[in-house]
C-alpha cells in the first residue's frame, strides 16, 4: 500500500462512530448522526442544568450531543417525543422522578407509559429539604416539631407546586411526624415559593437543594433545618439530615437520569451508560453537580437505574394514596 493510500485508510477509521460489538453489520455504527437529549422542561431550570452539563461531556465521548427543551404537560410532551422515536440511541430522554414515577401515580389518564422507556444511567439526586423563615423561633429540626405540633392549626408549608417531589415531601414529613394539620400551599414552580419564603409570608417550605438555596442558607436570609437525603449533602456537610433528627425514613429527593426508547439495542444502551460513567469519574463534572447542589451517582447503569425506579414508586405510592392526589 502507497503511504498516501494508507493515511487516508488511517484517517477514515479515526472519523469513523465506534463499533458495538455483537452488532450486525448494518447496526455496527453508533452514533452515525447527531444525539438529541429531550428535557421536558424548559430551559434555565434544575432539568435544563443537569441535561446540557451532561451533553457537554457527552460530545468528547460520543460525538454530537445537543439539548432540545420541550417543555408543556409536566413533562408529557417531551416524553411523547421520545417514547414514539426511532429506538436506535441518536434520541434519549431526560427523565425524573417526576416524569418516571409520579406522573403515573397521580395522573390517570397519563399518556404515555414511563414502563416503555429503557433505563440507562441515574446520574443525581437533588434532595429536598426542611427551610424556615429566619422569624421561626427554631433551629433544629427537633425545635421545630416542638413549635409546629403547638401550632399545626395556623401552620402552612409551601412547595413548587402539586404533585411535585417539594409537595409529597412535605407530605411524607406530615404523614411521619404527625403533623397532619398542616396545610399546603402550592406555588408554580420553586422560585416563587423561596421569593416568599425570603420575604417572610410563608414560614415554612420543602424545597429541593439547588445552590441558589443554599446562598440563601448561608446568607442566614433562610434557615435549612434539615436534608431528605440519606446522608448529608457533599456541598453542605453543616446541615444535618431530617433522619439524624429523629425523623425515621425521611427521604424525599429527586432523580435525574438518562432514558432511550424502548426497543433500543442493548450494545447501544451499555455504551451510553459506559460513557456517562466515564464522565461521571470526573472530578470536574462531579463538581459542577455538587456546586449546582446535587449528588452524583457514579456506579449507576441500566439495572441500578430500573432498581432506582422501582425503590422510588414503592415509596411513593403509599404517600399518594394516602392525600388522594390526582393530578391532570
Amino acid at each position: 500500500m502507497r503511504r498516501r493510500d494508507f493515511l487516508i485508510c488511517s484517517l477514515a477509521s479515526l472519523s469513523a462512530p465506534a463499533l458495538i460489538p455483537g452488532s450486525a453489520s448494518g447496526q455496527a455504527k453508533f452514533p452515525e448522526r447527531p444525539i438529541k437529549l429531550v428535557v421536558p422542561f424548559a430551559a434555565g431550570g434544575v432539568n435544563d442544568i443537569v441535561g446540557r452539563q451532561w451533553a457537554d461531556k457527552m460530545r468528547a465521548l460520543l460525538g454530537s450531543v445537543y439539548v432540545e427543551n420541550q417543555g408543556g404537560g409536566g413533562g408529557t410532551i417531551g416524553a411523547l417525543e421520545v417514547v414514539r422515536s426511532q429506538p436506535d440511541g441518536h434520541t434519549l430522554f431526560l427523565g425524573s422522578t417526576s416524569t418516571m414515577v409520579l406522573n403515573s401515580m397521580t395522573n390517570p389518564q397519563l399518556p404515555y407509559d414511563p414502563n416503555k422507556f429503557e433505563p440507562i444511567y441515574v446520574l443525581c439526586a437533588s434532595a429536598t429539604s426542611i427551610a424556615v423563615h429566619p422569624s421561626l423561633p427554631v433551629k433544629t429540626l427537633p425545635e421545630f416539631l416542638t413549635y409546629a405540633k403547638a401550632n399545626a392549626a395556623s401552620l402552612s408549608y409551601g412547595s413548587a407546586g402539586t404533585g411535585t417531589m417539594s409537595h409529597l415531601s412535605g407530605e411524607l414529613f406530615k404523614q411521619i411526624t404527625g403533623l397532619k394539620e398542616m396545610t399546603h400551599i402550592p406555588y408554580k414552580g420553586a422560585g416563587p415559593g423561596i421569593t416568599d419564603l425570603v420575604s417572610g409570608h410563608i414560614k415554612v417550605m420543602s424545597p429541593n437543594i439547588t445552590g441558589q438555596l443554599l446562598e440563601l442558607h448561608k446568607t442566614a436570609k433562610i434557615r435549612i433545618l434539615a436534608v431528605n437525603s440519606p446522608k448529608r449533602l457533599s456541598a453542605e456537610p453543616d446541615i444535618p439530615t431530617a433522619i439524624e433528627q429523629g425523623v425515621p425514613n425521611m427521604i424525599g429527593e429527586l432523580f435525574l437520569g438518562i432514558f432511550a426508547p424502548g426497543g433500543t439495542p442493548k450494545p447501544v444502551v451499555e455504551r451510553i451508560a459506559q460513557a456517562t460513567r466515564t464522565a461521571l469519574a470526573d472530578s470536574e463534572y462531579k463538581k459542577a453537580l455538587v456546586t449546582s447542589g446535587f449528588e452524583s451517582v457514579a456506579d449507576s447503569g441500566p439495572e441500578h437505574a430500573k432498581r432506582y425506579m422501582a425503590d422510588e414508586k414503592a415509596r411513593w405510592t403509599p404517600v399518594v394514596k394516602a392525600i388522594d392526589l390526582k393530578v391532570q
